[in-house]
């Protein structure tokens, strides 16, 4: 892989956004969330505060909240945590959020009832306009990756985001980065 091909993988787990509403009910009126680790992409952030997923089915216990907070409260869920909670989540853009599964989402201080909400994040591609330039695609754009290594495989369906504010880096949930045997040094390149 040439320089230029190489994109660097970000492996996201299970975790919640939430808006301000919710983060009211589940920690309390005008809690503010804790920074524990700063993200990849620039503002994001993951907090300290944890909550516990539950359905009719199981339930997934101290699920991290990314922060900063969001319009509106979203679930992200592997395939695999989907099965535990009995669930079939859509495949998305994060934010694409219509007719998805809900769950109930408890807190330390109350729980709330979502109707909708749940999605397995499709895999995707964060850059800027100039990488994207760079690499030939544009926002919005499906192209096909390449993992390479001891179980290498190609990735269809990956969702090309570009915004100013991006960093480069494509995401993948943990099955997918536990199928290619991804880590944190792992690198992937757009096939055209």
């Amino acid at each position: 892989m040439s320089e230029l091909k190489k994109i660097p993988v970000g492996i996201s787990a299970r975790h919640v956004h939430v808006n301000r509403e919710d983060l009211d009910i589940l920690y309390g009126p005008g809690y503010q969330l804790t920074l524990r680790k700063e993200l990849s992409q620039p503002g994001q952030f993951a907090a300290e505060e944890t909550v516990d997923l539950v359905t009719e089915k199981g339930t997934l216990k101290k699920v991290r909240i990314l922060g900063p907070e969001r319009k509106k409260t979203q679930i992200e869920i592997s395939l695999t945590d989907s099965l535990k909670l009995g669930l079939k989540p859509p495949v998305r853009d994060s934010g694409d959020l219509k007719d998805s599964p809900g769950m109930t989402i408890v807190g330390p201080k109350g729980s709330i009832q979502l109707t909708e909400g749940t999605i397995a994040a499709c895999r995707h591609i964060h850059m800027t306009p100039a990488d994207a330039a760079a690499y030939g695609v544009k926002d919005k754009e499906i192209v096909k990756v390449r993992c390479e290594g001891p179980r290498g495989l190609i990735f269809d369906n990956v969702l090309i985001r570009v915004h100013d504010s991006f960093k480069l880096e494509m995401h993948v949930d943990t099955d997918e980065s536990n199928a290619a045997m991804m880590n944190a040094q792992s690198a992937v390149e757009i096939l055209k």
